[in-house]
């Protein structure tokens, strides 16, 4: 018997990657909204809960626990006409640290067709110390279509002391409305995200912020609401006619929440938030 011994090769040092890739469609149907078509794969899920409202609400979940260097996630979902597509994940997202020149990679696309509703509410996506993530949201609808995107994050959790002084972090956000650009958005921190955030000028202490961005023929109206109670640490404007634009600035996690939720449900046409945002 001969046995042949490979030489030892070394490997370069890389972080595990995830891919995960999910697609659903939503067609009304008998006054409530369905799902038309559904694709999955890899580390990304849908799930459906029980409802009792009329629009179909998909609860995202990463079976991977997290984001960090090299991962890929892209997300697909449309509300057809007339139909109401509400997107949540099923806990706050975590971006882990990553190994040099590793990023990690989230695309979502989002389009509504004709006098159709589609949300995206995600809960907390939580950055710590040494993450790499780039990100971007793009939405698609015509003039008689409405959608509701939110995006919170939290820079290292304060109630366990964290701080987040090494981090490449891109966010991107574009608005389409009847094959218009008429809102795009951009963030962009690298480096010390705690001394960035600490300036007046940019985050004047936070470790907490969130992006809402509201497009319906209701905007004026809905911002005239939102503003009645809306408290110092939240800034809102109309950049285009039928669009809304707010940022809100918190210490943490748990008063970002205090002031995104009512602010959320201000935008809605139920003031409830779906029920993983309360568990």
């Amino acid at each position: 018997m001969v046995i042949t011994v490979a030489p030892c090769i070394s490997l370069p040092q890389s972080q595990p990657r995830a891919i995960g890739k999910v697609r659903v469609d939503a067609h009304a149907r008998d006054g409530r909204s369905h799902i038309a078509q559904l694709m999955q794969r890899g580390s990304l899920k849908l799930l459906f809960p029980n409802r009792a409202e009329k629009a179909l609400t998909a609860v995202l979940l990463n079976t991977a626990g997290g984001v960090t260097g090299g991962d890929r996630f892209h997300t697909t979902a449309t509300a057809l006409a007339q139909s109401e597509l509400t997107l949540t994940t099923q806990a706050a997202e975590r971006g882990y640290r990553a190994q040099p020149d590793e990023t990690g990679k989230i695309m979502t696309e989002l389009a509504a067709h004709s006098g159709a509703r589609i949300e995206w509410l995600p809960q907390e996506t939580i950055l710590y110390d040494g993450a790499s993530i780039d990100r971007r949201l793009r939405l698609r609808l015509p003039g008689n279509a409405r959608g509701l995107i939110v995006e919170p994050v939290i820079f290292g959790r304060t109630a366990m002391g964290e701080t987040v002084n090494h981090l490449h972090f891109r966010d991107r956000i574009d608005i389409e409305r009847d094959g218009k650009l008429i809102l795009s958005d951009r963030t962009r921190i690298t480096g010390d995200a705690a001394r960035t955030l600490s300036r007046r000028a940019t985050g004047a202490g936070s470790a907490a912020m969130a992006t809402l961005i509201y497009v319906g023929d209701d905007a004026d109206l809905r911002l005239e609401r939102a503003r009645k109670d809306m408290p110092p640490n939240i800034g809102a404007s109309q950049p285009h006619p039928g669009v809304v634009c707010a940022r809100v600035l918190a210490q943490d996690g748990f008063a970002l929440r205090k002031s995104l939720i009512p602010l959320i449900s201000s935008f809605r046409d139920t003031p409830d938030l779906p029920r993983t945002w309360m568990i």
